[in-house]
């Protein structure tokens, strides 16, 4: 499975590089596109007119504006918008107060523990799939 771009927004610029890699190598993404903080990621996404990212990781813990607070202003974004993109909350969050919370929001398709690999990549695949 390929998609057209996925969005990695995390503060982390390791976690991103190791994230972009990891994507890169699987191929399925045509475009990845790193933001490093939730409000880029805002600005990002509301000045795409068409090909909005179809897969979107998100850290939790990150300064200014948290990943559940980037989801309270995702929701405020055009249904065109919202309709294209999954969420999949990455964090090394192990609380289950996150990851409940994650898991009851609609645009959050999954909850993964960092670090990402391609074991955790391909069971996320199949579940898209």
């Amino acid at each position: 499975m390929t998609v057209n771009e996925i969005l990695l927004i995390d503060d982390n610029y390791i976690d991103n590089f190791i994230n972009k890699k990891i994507l890169t190598r699987e191929k399925i993404a045509e475009n990845i596109t790193v933001k490093l903080s939730p409000l880029e990621a805002l600005e990002y996404l509301a000045s795409k007119t068409d090909k909005f990212p179809e897969l979107i990781f998100l850290d939790i813990k990150m300064p200014q504006m948290d990943g559940f607070e980037f989801l309270d202003a995702f929701e405020k974004l055009s249904e065109v918008q919202k309709e294209k993109c999954r969420i999949i909350m990455l964090s090394s969050s192990h609380n289950m107060e996150d990851i409940e919370t994650a898991k009851k929001n609609p645009y959050v398709l999954e909850y993964l523990i960092k670090p990402l690999d391609s074991s955790k990549l391909n069971t996320l695949l199949e579940l898209i799939l």
